[in-house]
């Protein structure tokens, strides 16, 4: 008989060391497991905007990532934690993430004027006429 193993994907668990995407946009790391409902976290991040103050929050207000701290005892003090944040280089992994960019483009959308959106809109619609004249000239030649 074959031999099975049944097991959860790690990808997603709530452990010491996981990075969190909290309600207001920034990114934490766990430092310790208050209970089943709560953790202790702190997000040394060099981008002011992505930065956490140690503090505890919930897990019903964050939203787990799949990047990880290799190794990071529990309960390390914010001086560990900044010092294995900057080693694990969870800044520009998370800027390499979809997530991030999706985020990044949504600020600039919002902080676009009246005149730039007009302008979006123009270049928009030159591109599709362009992939519409090409596309009319693949049917052609078919």
């Amino acid at each position: 008989m074959a031999e099975v193993q049944v097991g959860g994907s790690s990808w997603r668990n709530i452990e010491v060391g996981r990075v969190l995407k909290l309600e207001s946009g920034s990114l934490a790391v766990i430092v310790e497991i208050i209970d089943h409902k709560r953790a202790l976290v702190d997000g040394p991040s060099s981008d002011p905007r992505l930065a956490t103050p140690r503090s505890e929050v919930s897990f019903a207000n964050t939203l787990l990532t799949p990047l990880f701290i290799e190794k990071l005892p529990r309960g390390a003090r914010s001086g560990a934690v900044k010092k294995a944040w900057e080693t694990a280089g969870i800044d520009s992994k998370w800027a390499e993430t979809n997530w991030a960019k999706k985020q990044l483009k949504q600020e600039r959308r919002k902080a676009l004027s009246d005149f730039d959106r007009f302008k979006v809109m123009r270049l928009k619609k030159q591109r599709r006429f362009e992939e519409n004249k090409a596309l009319v000239k693949v049917k052609a030649s078919a």
